[in-house]
């Protein structure tokens, strides 16, 4: 018996090395493929989306995947910052619509978790299924409503149409509620006892012990408003106001180099971000996992 579970351990465990080999794969070759040399890239993927002239309707396109380049060249990168300053242009832009949202958001969701899960009041079950629907509709299905409100509020085609739709969603809520439910109510009673405050109560006690959860909302929000497309497409018209999400998809076939190079400087923040707070989210979803 010992020696099948062990076999079955070692086969699990080859399994799951294989697929994390699979899925950071494009990581790497983005990595790799952003420190070569313009001819090389060329070389590698210059017939992509070439069609065969001599047969008609024929696909010779190829791409030559190569993790080591045979020449490191860091001329890419130069000329992100320096030949094409409207990339720092549309990062810059990113920042400061994703940071004021993570932000906002944060202290909203934590303090409507906070009034969903431990203050009674009448009509609070309710009031948060029709919240939590919200989350359920897909963006297409509120698009032309929130454009008629954008626009009455004199905010289109500023930052202001992303950033404050952003702060007001409501996942951030649903997912911190999970997590304050399960902190005893006698925890609050001892400490109103004691002639604490609600503002009290929930910035000493309530918000280090959701601090997981916190973590885990930061990063799951820095990586869905990082990648945006669909809302500065239809909200923002200056092209120098959208975000770098919009600029990555505009890049030319005759620019493949800029973009291996963009494109990793484009995952670096999100990937920093995550092995910094790596312990908090795993905790953090898994906890959210357990409560109801």
């Amino acid at each position: 018996m010992r020696v099948v579970y062990i076999l079955k351990k070692s086969a699990l465990t080859f399994l799951m090395g294989v697929i994390a080999v699979i899925l950071i794969s494009p990581l790497v070759i983005t990595f790799t493929n952003s420190l070569m040399t313009e001819l090389e890239i060329e070389i590698n993927y210059g017939l992509i989306g070439q069609m065969n002239e001599a047969t008609p309707g024929r696909d010779d396109s190829f791409a030559n995947l190569k993790l080591i380049p045979d020449k490191v060249s860091f001329a890419q990168y130069g000329k992100v910052f320096i030949d094409n300053p409207k990339y720092l242009t549309m990062f810059w832009n990113s920042v400061f619509m994703v940071v004021p949202i993570i932000a906002g958001q944060t202290l909203v969701a934590a303090l409507a978790a906070y009034a969903f899960s431990k203050l009674k009041f009448r009509g609070r079950d309710p009031m948060f299924l029709v919240y939590v629907m919200t989350m359920l509709m897909p963006f297409q299905v509120t698009l032309v409503p929130n454009y008629i409100m954008v626009d009455k509020l004199g905010m289109l085609n500023t930052t202001g149409a992303i950033i404050y739709p952003g702060i007001f969603a409501a996942f951030g809520v649903f997912m911190l509620r999970q997590f304050m439910l399960d902190i005893p109510y006698a925890y609050i009673e001892a400490a109103k006892m004691d002639g604490a405050g609600h503002l009290r109560i929930f910035m000493t006690m309530i918000v280090p012990m959701i601090k997981p959860g916190l973590a885990a909302l930061v990063i799951l929000l820095f990586v869905d408003y990082w990648n945006m497309v669909e809302q500065p497409l239809v909200f923002l018209d200056d092209p120098f106001k959208q975000p770098l999400s919009v600029f990555l998809s505009s890049i030319h076939d005759s620019e493949r180099g800029i973009a291996f190079a963009a494109s990793f400087l484009y995952m670096a923040p999100m990937v920093m971000l995550f092995l910094y707070a790596e312990s908090y989210f795993i905790e953090g979803i898994q906890l959210s996992g357990v409560k109801g």
